[in-house]
């Protein structure tokens, strides 16, 4: 009888120990949870700090890499066609392929995303992946300015002080920083000095104009 007591006690330290070893494996080796899809709004949010590319890469460990490419080809999700074009234009998470990235960057401007917009049109001024192309700049510039996108409301009117562009251009240039709204007290001076030059080539009724709200 002790004998068996004996052998029963060995043979449940024996599963205690084997339990404990187990379980210490098992999180010493646990697989890392499923990385969730971005919201549109936290993903406009990563792009505007410039942040979405480390994210994918860097904290998601590119686990969301088909996700992304099913939201940008089947959903056809703007910000999703952004953040597709950037990876395959700097072969993050995949091979690299700058045309198809681009690509997928002017699909999402084509769908009024002010960031796509504003990237292209600095692209295209600066000759970055694409050929530069001030016309194109312009055109792009423009229109993420007039949808509150504050890089592109101060590159647009800077081009134009340079010297392209149009008159009425000059104008929309102005009427667009005059509205903008920001808490950088460097970016404000900066901005009061865009428009003091912006100001010196206008009409002062072109100005008076130009100062009223947006959509007046």
């Amino acid at each position: 009888m002790k004998n068996l007591s004996l052998k029963l006690t060995c043979l449940l330290l024996a599963l205690s120990t084997s339990w404990i070893s187990s379980t210490a494996e098992a999180r010493q080796f646990s697989v890392p949870q499923a990385v969730q899809l971005y919201t549109d709004d936290e993903l406009v949010s990563l792009i505007r700090e410039n942040r979405h590319l480390q994210r994918v890469r860097d904290v998601d460990n590119c686990q969301l890499y088909q996700d992304i490419r099913a939201q940008a080809e089947v959903e056809r999700r703007p910000a999703y066609q952004f953040l597709y074009g950037d990876m395959l234009a700097y072969g993050v998470c995949y091979d690299r392929d700058v045309e198809l990235g681009v690509r997928y960057m002017q699909l999402a401007a084509e769908q009024g995303l002010p960031e796509a917009l504003e990237q292209l049109g600095r692209y295209y001024h600066v000759g970055q992946l694409v050929q530069p192309d001030m016309e194109r700049a312009i055109l792009h510039l423009r229109e993420a300015a007039s949808l509150g996108n504050l890089p592109a409301q101060k590159r647009f009117a800077q081009i134009l002080l340079s010297g392209y562009g149009s008159a009425l251009d000059m104008e929309a240039a102005y009427h667009y920083l005059h509205n903008a709204i920001t808490g950088d007290e460097q970016e404000h001076r900066q901005i009061q000095r865009i428009l003091m030059a912006l100001s010196d080539k206008l009409p002062t009724r072109i100005v008076e104009r130009a100062k009223l709200p947006l959509d007046s």
